[in-house]
Formats: C-alpha cells, structure tokens, sequence
C-alpha cells in the first residue's frame, strides 16, 4: 500500500511539473513557479524538480532563491551538471566571483568542453580583477577608476549591491549626487533595508548642505547596520559640522568676530570630504576676516570657497568686495604717507581695478583646466595639455552614456581652449593680467609705478 501511494505521489508531482513547464514555455514563470513547488512538495528528492524552479526563479530574478534550489539539487545529486551551472550562474549574478569560479570548475570537470562554463568562468576571473583594481583606485581616492572598474563588474553581476553602492559611493564622492541617488533609491526599492544603501542618501543629503535630512539617513543606516563604520563616522562629523557653524554664525550675530573665526577654523578641519558645507565655511570665515582687517586672509578664504564650488556667486562677490576694501586701504596709507590729495580720476580707475578683479575672478581658470601652476614652463603646459587632452578625448569615452560623453567633450574643448592661450605668451601674458584676450585696450590696469606716477602728478604743494 505505501509503495503503491509512493507511486501515485510521484505520477501526482509529474503531472505538476508538466504543467510547470507548460507555462514555463509560455513564459508565465509566475504560474511555473507555482506548480514546481507543488511537484517539490510532494517529491522533495526530486532533482530535476529544484533544478526546474531554480531555471524559473532565475527568469523572476529571484536569484537568491533560485541559488538555494541549485545548491539543494546538487545536494541531491552532485553530478548534476546544470545544477552547478546555474548555481555558478547565480554566485556570478550576485557578485560572488570565487563561489561562482568554483561552480563553473566543477561543471568543467562533469563536461570538458562546456564552451558556457568557460566563458562564464572567465567572466568570474574579470570581475575579480575589477574588483581588486576598484579596492587599490578607493584607497588612491581616483573615484572615477572605481565607477568604471564597477560598471564593468556589473556587465556580468547585474543583481550585486554591493558593487552598486560602491558605484553610489563614488559616484556622491565624485559630486554626482543625482546619479548617486537614483543608484541607492534603486537598490532600496528591491532591499529596504539595506544599510550601505541607505548611507548612500544620507551621503548625498549630507554633502548637498542638508545636514538634518542626512542624519536621519545615517540613524537608520546604523539601525540595519549596527556595525557600519562608515555610517556611525559620517553621522557624527554631520552632528559636528553643523553645530561648529551654529556656534560660529551666533558668535557672528553676536559681535565676537575672533570667536566666530576660531569657531569657522575648526568647523573646516572636520571634514574636507564635504565640498559644499566648506565652501560656506570658507566664505563666511572671510566676511569675519574682512570685520577683523585681515583682507589678505578673507581674499584668500574667498578663493578656496570658489576652488570648491566654482558656481558660488555669493563667494565672488565676497572677493570683490574684499579686494576693492584692501585697494581702498593701500590708497589710504599711500596718500597719509605722501600727505597727497587724490582727485576724483583716480578712484574711477581704483573702480576699473575692482572691477578687472570681480573679471578676473568669474572667468575660466586655464591653469586649473590643464592642472599646472601659475609658473608652470612651457614644457609643464605641454605636457600637462597632452595628458588633459588624452583623459578627455571623445574616443576614449565612446562607450559611456551620453551624458558622460557630453561631458568629457566639453572637458576637452576646454583643454585645448586653455592650451591656446597659456601657450602663447602674448596671450598668456594678458591673461595673467586679467584683459579680454580679444580687448585691445592694453592700459586698462594700474601698475604699481602707473599708480606712484598718477599720485604725484596729482599731488598738491605741500609746506
């Protein structure tokens, strides 16, 4: 009677893993799925059934659950060659490169010449490699060699987060925080809890200047987390960086210039990561140094503020403001130390002066485009020009996506664009001076002697 039952079970579960494969043909994986399980739980030794639903739940991306019923079948049956193949296949899809060599080894062994197992295990040795290069690119912090070297690794382990929030990562550390988001947002839509995920957001939040928002992040990250370093490090440098700047605008509001500039100090020292909340930092170290008189300082400030965001207009202005406040003071000691009077000419060229420096200020700094100091030779800028132009060379990023590709070719332009005028030293030289390099009007600046001569030509008989 219990074989005879045994018997009727076993026809029972057939019957279910043809219907599975009818729908499976159909591509309603859904149903097959369904009806697999049905076959499995009434035969729970049968190999083919696990390997079947494995196949099914690979087709719903399920691939965590599909490697449970690969290991499960090969459990069962070691020789079971699609059963190391797809378990491989699923390591691979995940991201675990060694697990997924080992698998596609074995699968080797059971058949030589399985062209898919050696392709595929060539694939696992790629990812490796990427993998490794990504860990020495971090380190030297080159966040763009990671991003590739990740994107690459993704080709073949399309469901791995681990190498996706790596790619955020950079992605937030390179300032790209749109596509950093979109990368964590869909890693959490799939894993709402994933904690690297989630500090990701908190990342972009928190170098876009919107500390709160980012520490809510960083809370719940270490919530999924309890262990992320990462996570706990950037938490408590958010918490710090925005007290140190409260502090430092009260001691401001407050009339203690030297206790808000020490307090601004510090505030900069916490985390030069944060690009955004520095340049802030920076520009407003600069209006308590113009208070204190310490111009050059507070001109200085403003510069490092532009450095980190070169769209901070407030940070020019603030430059501007200081430069024509220290030409007003060298005007001011000059004229007590000759005992002249200045006629009203000269403060119309003392307004063109500030307003070539506001000029100099907004326009494109060339040496940075090609990444040489001001007193670079002209070998320095020819050699720093043909490694611009090769990173940014249309070429090499004809496989990146349009944006990327946009991007860079507007990068190279700009080489070249730099490279035109720091090469020539006609050029060059006016655009040290801060002329339009199109402007004729040679003498639109003060030199230092123009600047004695005028006051002395201007000057008054003195007893």
């Amino acid at each position: 009677g219990l074989t005879s039952s045994k018997c009727d079970m076993h026809m029972e579960a057939e019957v279910f893993k043809e219907q599975g494969n009818a729908y499976y043909v159909k591509k309603d994986y859904a149903e097959a799925f369904n009806f697999y399980t049905k076959a499995i739980d009434l035969c729970p030794k049968n190999v083919s059934y696990y390997g079947n639903r494995a196949a099914t739940l690979m087709m719903l991306s399920r691939y965590r659950e599909a490697l449970e019923d690969s290991q499960q079948a090969v459990r069962l049956d070691d020789t079971f060659m699609k059963g190391h193949m797809r378990e491989g296949k699923c390591h691979l899809l995940l991201g675990n490169a060694m697990a997924a060599s080992r698998c596609f080894q074995k699968v080797l062994e059971l058949e030589p010449d399985n062209s898919q197992a050696q392709q595929e295990l060539k694939n696992a040795e790629s990812i490796l490699e990427f993998e490794r290069l990504a860990e020495i690119s971090f380190e030297k912090r080159d966040f763009r060699m990671v991003v590739f070297c990740m994107d690459r690794a993704l080709e073949p382990a399309s469901a791995c987060h681990r190498f996706k929030v790596l790619k955020a990562e950079c992605l937030a550390l390179l300032g790209r925080y749109p596509e950093a988001q979109s990368v964590a947002s869909d890693i959490l839509r799939m894993d709402s809890t994933n904690g690297d995920a989630l500090y990701v957001r908190g990342l972009c939040l928190y170098y876009e200047d919107c500390i709160d928002k980012a520490v809510q992040f960083f809370v719940q990250a270490l919530r999924m987390a309890p262990d992320h370093e990462k996570a706990r490090l950037a938490c408590r440098n958010a918490k710090s960086l925005k007290a140190k700047k409260e502090d430092g605008n009260k001691a401001f509001k407050d009339g203690s210039f030297e206790q808000a500039y020490e307090l601004y100090s510090e505030a900069l020292t916490i985390d030069p990561n944060n690009i955004k909340t520095n340049a802030k930092l920076y520009c407003n170290r600069a209006t308590v140094g113009s208070k204190l008189n310490k111009l050059e300082q507070a001109i200085e400030d403003c510069t490092k503020a532009i450095k980190l965001d070169e769209t901070y207009i407030k940070a020019y202005l603030r430059r501007a403001q200081c430069s024509m406040k220290r030409l007003s003071e060298t005007m001011r000691r000059f004229i007590k130390q000759r005992r002249l009077k200045v006629c009203v000419h000269f403060k119309c060229n003392l307004l063109k002066n500030a307003q070539l420096e506001l000029k100099k200020s907004k326009r494109k700094d060339y040496y940075k485009v090609l990444g040489v100091d001001k007193n670079a030779t002209e070998d320095e800028i020819k050699k720093a020009y043909r490694k611009r132009a090769l990173m940014h060379h249309p070429d090499r990023h004809s496989g990146a996506s349009a944006e990327v590709q946009k991007e860079e070719e507007k990068k190279f332009k700009e080489v070249g664009e730099a490279f035109t005028v720091l090469s020539d030293p006609k050029k060059k030289s006016r655009y040290d001076s801060g002329h339009d390099l199109e402007d004729d009007d040679m003498n639109m600046g003060l030199s230092p002697s123009h600047f004695q001569d005028l006051l002395i030509s201007l000057s008054v008989n003195t007893v």
